[in-house]
């Protein structure tokens, strides 16, 4: 962090607001063509590939990305992600009009849907690593919680957006706005003044560096169990989180009502945790953050599995919020200050591959699980996993040694 750099606080926020113009757009399109595909085909195989091609793709970037932002510039990756996408999403507007197949319409959106995870998994390891280049190291923790709140909110309104757009325009003008709110997002962006990076040595290749990397972040006895820490969390968040709805219809009814209330109650959560994370700033250790955020989410997961009032569950569904933008948080939060610099690119690399890799495994497996099994069980089991998780990160005097250390 450039000392001389007085005006840092308007600096972070122009960033963090041009992130938050272009995921708005980002989170419009990609609702909106979930939806267009499932009113379209009505067909579980059509949703299925195209969950498939928002994630996979992004995984397998992730670790090349992650070289990237600390071999190149992160503001132009940045722009330059955001540039591809736009300009996919605008070929594709152009060229819906002339397409009569219906199949056809799909399979471009499909390509289309490949490309802007590519481009995703390309700018999210430069956003997080561009984060303590801006901002003090003792102000991160709660700079992440006000990006936080912002994303929350952001991703809220979307779906209403897309929602709304949808029942009174055709698809072609809901993907326009995303191009338009890319070029807002680089003009904004284009005005930052990010201090300059400790760029790495090109000579050698990409998987030589991205082999540096994951040894880097392997031989870390703090960073490592991190990242394998957050997989887990991921991973076992996903029955009483992404499979929530499914819950829902099954044991209160199935409504709209009940379901619309659902997503508000764990987006109002988040939000509130993003300001909770940045009035507060969590614990003096991050490793404390974590850990306590882990033990909510696994002990609200439990208590929302055996709530029989629904009153209850969205209650406890809005603290459940709270609880999972603590962890993310306090993990995003602790590589920015614990890794080395000019290897937080590939560090956050591998973070975003924990995230887009564990989450779909945690839908293959939690989801048949969930025909043969009471997913109230299985949300007791998860939790009880969780707590467990938890007690680990607690009590390893490795992890909380180091992390004192390195402070």
């Amino acid at each position: 962090m450039d000392e001389k750099q007085t005006n840092w606080k308007s600096q972070a926020m122009l960033f963090l607001i041009s992130q938050c113009i272009t995921l708005f757009g980002s989170t419009l399109v990609q609702m909106a063509i979930v939806w267009y595909v499932t009113i379209q085909t009505s067909s579980g195989v059509w949703v299925a590939a195209f969950t498939v091609c928002s994630y996979l793709p992004q995984f397998l970037i992730s670790f090349v990305a992650g070289v990237w932002a600390d071999r190149h510039s992160r503001k132009k990756l940045i722009i330059g992600a955001d540039s591809l996408i736009a300009l996919v999403t605008f070929l594709m507007v152009l060229a819906i009009p002339h397409i009569t197949d219906k199949t056809v319409v799909l399979g471009g959106l499909l390509v289309m849907s490949v490309i802007r995870s590519f481009g995703a998994g390309i700018q999210t390891p430069a956003v997080n690593a561009v984060i303590p280049q801006l901002v003090p190291e003792d102000q991160i923790m709660r700079f992440n919680g006000i990006n936080a709140t912002m994303q929350s909110v952001v991703q809220f309104a979307a779906p209403a957006a897309a929602g709304v757009l949808l029942t009174i325009n055709t698809l072609s003008s809901t993907l326009i706005i995303d191009t338009a709110t890319a070029i807002v997002g680089i003009g904004l962006l284009s005005a930052v003044i990010i201090p300059k990076q400790a760029i790495q040595n090109k000579e050698t290749s990409v998987f030589i560096d991205m082999k540096i990397g994951i040894k880097y972040t392997l031989s870390d006895k703090l960073i490592g169990k991190v990242l394998t820490v957050y997989g887990l969390f991921i991973f076992l968040c996903v029955p009483a989180g992404f499979l929530s709805q499914l819950f829902v219809s099954r044991v209160y009814g199935e409504t709209y009502w009940y379901l619309t209330a659902v997503e508000l109650a764990g987006f109002i959560g988040m939000v509130a945790g993003g300001i909770l994370m940045s009035i507060w700033g969590g614990f003096k250790s991050r490793v404390t953050t974590m850990s306590v955020g882990l033990i909510a989410f696994g002990s609200l997961a439990i208590g929302m599995g055996l709530s029989k009032q629904f009153a209850l569950y969205l209650t406890l569904m809005i603290i459940y919020g709270v609880a999972i933008t603590m962890v993310q948080t306090a993990t995003t939060t602790l590589i920015q200050e614990k890794a080395e610099m000019s290897m937080q690119g590939r560090v956050f690399g591998l973070l975003g591959a924990m995230y887009s890799g564990f989450l779909p495994v945690g839908m293959a497996i939690f989801g048949p699980m969930a025909d043969e099994i009471s997913l109230k069980w299985i949300m007791i089991g998860s939790g009880i996993a969780l707590i467990a998780l938890s007690i680990f990160v607690g009590t390893n005097k490795e992890m909380r040694l180091s992390y004192h250390i390195k402070n």
